[in-house]
């Protein structure tokens, strides 16, 4: 009797502190809960204009949540009412997106400066409103002071590799709307599709917009279907996108791809390449070779369809891309040549300074600007130009020292197409690991930015990449629920040193998303682990929402309620496959890991890189190449560790002297994502750390031959310190996905017995 009350004490507890907690993502600046609460019942009534969107929008969410048909009237109600109050500015430099919320007992009042704010403070209160069918709802009395520190709060979609359907698009932009994000880019135009019907050029959606037949699979599987493949949206449906949006106080920022990404476009009309040639709508992904030639026939062209664009989205800024432009067939053009003589310029690159300048004076001559990739920043950036930052935080950066805008997007944290959970659990990704509490860690102004050069910091955006997302259903397992985690930091209210605090309000809007119907990730129940060095092998760590709940098996049979529970870090001393799964009352809440050791001499060991991975592809770090685990060739997230540009340089300390006879390492190549085998792969032995003897150079042919996985055999050696030196491919030669960028070198084991 004794355990029952104290349970019954506890649930009491736990009650009360659920209800102290309103679970507002992302969390406001300022709350005051007080006593009282007000009853939200069928007299209650939304004291607005009867034609108010944003009253109507409240009614609507009150009705989903609880089933009450609650009234809107212009009368004054001085009780049981919801008031919305713009509130005039006494400056010009107000916030628009500010509000206030003051749940009396006897009335809710919802003020801001605009009908922005009011907006964002519904979707507040409708946080605060459960999903419960009842006569009556209680209401916590509240108030509640708000408003976002970044201007930019966005989230990107790609639909040229895959095509969403109309309806699908304004669901996206009801989540955008849900966590007050205000910044819609649509990726409209690529290599593999033209989705925007234009009406001067119509061969762009008559040819442009279907392809005959798309990959499957991965990248490296170069596998392809047949099937025709396509779509577009007509005029008239982006207009009533637009205006769908506007309503939400969302505004749609276009993106036209120039000048590369173009391939959809020149099928159409090839007239606007450098050959001339007949082109097909892109099948492959990737970055293709074909781009726009800058001519002034293709000026023409362009100015003309922007000028279309432009009276179907009134943005602020037109995204012109930018990005990832080979430079190939410029090299080999006359005409481009000829451009580059008459310029002055200097190289190709500043060609594409040129061209892209000369779009942002069009851009500009109609009260707009351009904002692109950071490419844009080669060659040097256009005058009034924005920059978009995706290739890390380097080019946001530079462009600020310039006292140009910025829109952070670096892949580390903001590529939504990478895995967010166990890769092997996942469906297939382009690659990376960007779960929920990565991207609440983000903090897109960069420490190297002084205070006052952080003013050019926009915001940010995470941007969600389709080649492999054909449905709305992954389209939302891929954006739920990071997006909540992005919106908290966009609002600038975000903790990630209390990243707990975050996750149990996310884990409470799961109810929400299944009412919605919304697919969302629950990798977040998932059973993530860590490796860290141990005696003799490695300390195999498991983390969950509880990890209480976690229970494994290691001999590779399926954890169930029974199997032995989690306390500890695992002492992994010799070759074995854990499993582990997350449990709640007997139950399996999560998929199942699996993870394979294979336990070596260099195991666990120290080790020491000359050049530290690319942040995208650098989980944990150097220890990755020594821990035990062999990496997915097929799903590169966070078991291989990616250099842009860079050799792998790696010294490992065996910690005494040992007797050595065979090394082993493992690369990657996947010349569509930009990663290339190592030229060559060096391997010396030391037995004091200064002093090394060259053991073998293994070729880029023997490399090639054995599809990376490099096996060195030798005479014993009495060695404590290997050093293993790859060699990155450098600069991809023409002809070659990614001509004129860095290489990839990705590497993983290094395993010596």
């Amino acid at each position: 009797m004794k355990y029952k009350i104290l349970t019954l004490l506890f649930l009491f507890s736990m009650l009360g502190m659920a209800q102290q907690n309103l679970n507002i993502i992302p969390k406001p600046n300022s709350v005051e809960i007080k006593k009282g609460h007000f009853v939200l019942n069928k007299e209650t009534v939304i004291v607005a204009d009867e034609n108010s969107f944003e009253a109507k929008y409240l009614q609507n969410e009150i009705n989903n949540r609880t089933g009450l048909e609650i009234k809107i009237s212009s009368k004054y109600r001085s009780k049981n009412s919801i008031q919305f109050g713009v509130k005039i500015p006494d400056t010009t430099n107000f916030d628009r997106e500010q509000y206030n919320i003051e749940v009396w007992s006897n009335k809710i009042n919802i003020s801001a400066f605009s009908h922005q704010g009011i907006f964002y403070g519904i979707q507040t209160l409708v946080q605060m409103i459960p999903y419960e069918k009842s006569r009556e709802i209680k209401l916590k009395e509240v108030s509640i002071s708000d408003q976002p520190k970044f201007q930019w709060r966005g989230m990107h979609l790609d639909v040229s590799r895959h095509f969403f359907p109309k309806d699908f698009i304004k669901k996206y932009i009801d989540y955008l709307a849900m966590y007050k994000m205000n910044t819609f880019h649509w990726h409209l135009t690529d290599d593999q599709g033209w989705r925007i019907e234009i009406k001067k050029y119509p061969k762009l959606t008559e040819v442009g917009a279907w392809r005959n037949g798309s990959m499957i699979g991965h990248y490296t599987d170069q596998t392809f279907d047949d099937i025709r493949y396509g779509g577009f949206y007509t005029q008239e449906e982006i207009k009533e996108i637009v205006a769908y949006a506007k309503e939400r106080h969302i505004t749609i920022v276009p993106e036209i791809e120039m000048p590369g990404h173009a391939l959809a476009a020149l099928a159409s009309y090839p007239e606007f390449s450098c050959t001339g040639e007949p082109f097909e709508v892109g099948k492959t992904w990737g970055v293709l070779e074909d781009v726009f030639c800058p001519k002034d026939e293709t000026f023409t062209f362009l100015e003309n369809v922007l000028s279309e664009v432009m009276e179907l989205f009134p943005s602020e800024y037109i995204h012109i891309g930018g990005d990832e432009c080979p430079k190939v067939r410029w090299k080999s053009c006359s005409h481009c040549q000829k451009r580059i003589k008459e310029e002055h310029l200097k190289d190709e690159h500043e060609l594409q300074s040129y061209f892209i300048q000369r779009i942002e004076k069009f851009v500009n001559n109609k009260w707009r600007k351009i904002i692109g990739w950071d490419e844009i920043l080669e060659g040097g950036l256009a005058p009034n130009a924005a920059v978009m930052s995706w290739r890390g935080t380097e080019g946001g950066i530079a462009a600020a020292k310039q006292k140009h805008f910025v829109v952070m997007s670096p892949g580390s944290h903001c590529y939504f197409d990478h895995y967010q959970g166990e890769p092997k659990n996942e469906p297939i990704a382009i690659g990376g690991y960007t779960n929920v509490e990565k991207v609440y860690s983000f903090n897109p102004i960069p420490k190297e930015l002084s205070a006052e050069e952080s003013k050019y910091i926009l915001g940010a955006q995470a941007n969600l990449w389709t080649e492999y997302i054909s449905t709305p259903d992954h389209a939302e397992y891929m954006l739920m629920p990071r997006m909540a985690a992005l919106s908290e930091v966009l609002w600038g209210t975000s903790n990630p040193t209390n990243y707990k605090e975050f996750e149990n309000r996310l884990i409470s809007h799961f109810e929400m998303y299944e009412k919605k119907g919304i697919n969302y990730s629950k990798a977040i129940f998932e059973v993530t682990s860590k490796v860290n060095p141990a005696e003799n092998g490695v300390a195999f760590e498991l983390k969950s929402v509880n990890p209480n709940g976690i229970k494994y098996t290691t001999d590779s049979s399926e954890p169930n309620a029974n199997s032995i529970s989690y306390e500890k870090p695992i002492l992994v001393t010799s070759n074995q496959t854990i499993k582990a799964a997350y449990f709640e009352n007997g139950k399996a809440k999560s998929a199942t890991i699996e993870q394979s050791f294979f336990i070596t001499k260099s195991t666990g060991k120290k080790i020491e890189l000359v050049h530290q991975p690319h942040e995208n592809y650098g989980i944990g770090e150097s220890f990755t190449l020594v821990d035990g685990m062999k990496g997915n060739p097929s799903k590169y997230g966070k078991d291989w560790l990616g250099f842009s540009g860079k050799d792998l340089n790696a010294t490992i300390d065996l910690g005494k002297i040992e007797t050595i006879s065979k090394i082993s390492i493992n690369t990657l190549s996947s010349e569509g994502s930009w990663i290339y085998y190592p030229k060559n792969i060096g391997i010396l032995v030391s037995k004091d750390g200064e002093n090394y003897i060259p053991i073998t150079i293994v070729s880029s042919k023997e490399i090639f031959e054995n599809k990376g996985k490099v096996v060195v055999e030798f005479d014993k050696q009495n060695v404590q310190f290997i050093k293993i030196i790859a060699e990155n491919n450098g600069i991809i030669a023409d002809g070659k996905p990614g001509a004129g960028s860095n290489s990839w070198l990705f590497v993983d084991e290094i395993s010596i017995e």
